[in-house]
């Protein structure tokens, strides 16, 4: 499976900051029955791990490592199972052991010199992030004017009122969704009403 394939799998790639409020193996149930199977574990909490060794055992869950900062956090989380990693930003060193381990790999782009130094590392596939902070939509469209095969997982400040339009943006394949599980929220219910609004925006693109 290519990064690409992973980010046309749903609309909306819920990103999480775990904080053991939830059992991860029912979240990751709860977003696969909704719609969401592509999930995104932040390394930002000492649960991460565990979380992603359980949620990669749930059937039909696509589970990755986001905050992937250096070669060192990959080793660990493809230990753990992950099927993708997700970077803040874009490194020479982390982009070549994505490449040599076969993980697919979404670094982080703001700037257009952020996104040739990722094609000359052979990715065209890449978060925008932060989003709103770094422009937000007209941003992105004026960054993604000179490049035609690109596409973008736009990630930070999203949220469910603004997801659709983003969306709506042809070099768009999906957001990141932090809005999807709120911190310390133990309601899988709720989560569940929120994650089914998020996968039904694939019918409006």
């Amino acid at each position: 499976m290519t990064i690409d394939d992973i980010m046309r799998r749903a609309p909306v790639i819920p990103v999480l900051v775990l904080d053991g409020s939830l059992d991860p193996a029912a979240l990751a149930e709860t977003l696969v029955e909704a719609g969401l199977p592509v999930i995104e574990v932040t390394l930002r909490t000492p649960h991460a791990l565990d979380a992603i060794r359980a949620m990669a055992k749930v059937s039909g869950a696509i589970v990755g490592a986001g905050t992937v900062l250096n070669s060192g956090q990959l080793a660990v989380a493809a230990e753990a199972g992950v099927r993708f990693i997700v970077s803040p930003g874009l490194t020479g060193p982390l982009a070549a052991e994505a490449g040599s381990t076969g993980v697919p790999f979404l670094p982080g782009v703001a700037t257009a010199s952020d996104v040739m130094r990722g094609l000359d590392l052979g990715l065209d596939r890449f978060k925008f992030f932060p989003a709103t902070s770094s422009g937000g939509i007209p941003a992105l469209n004026a960054l993604a004017g000179p490049f035609g095969n690109v596409r973008f997982c736009p990630t930070g400040g999203i949220t469910a009122e603004t997801a659709s339009d983003w969306l709506a943006l042809e070099p768009v394949l999906c957001v990141g969704g932090s809005w999807l599980v709120r911190p310390g929220e133990s309601d899988l219910s709720a989560i569940a009403q929120r994650a089914r609004k998020a996968a039904a925006l694939a019918a409006q693109q």
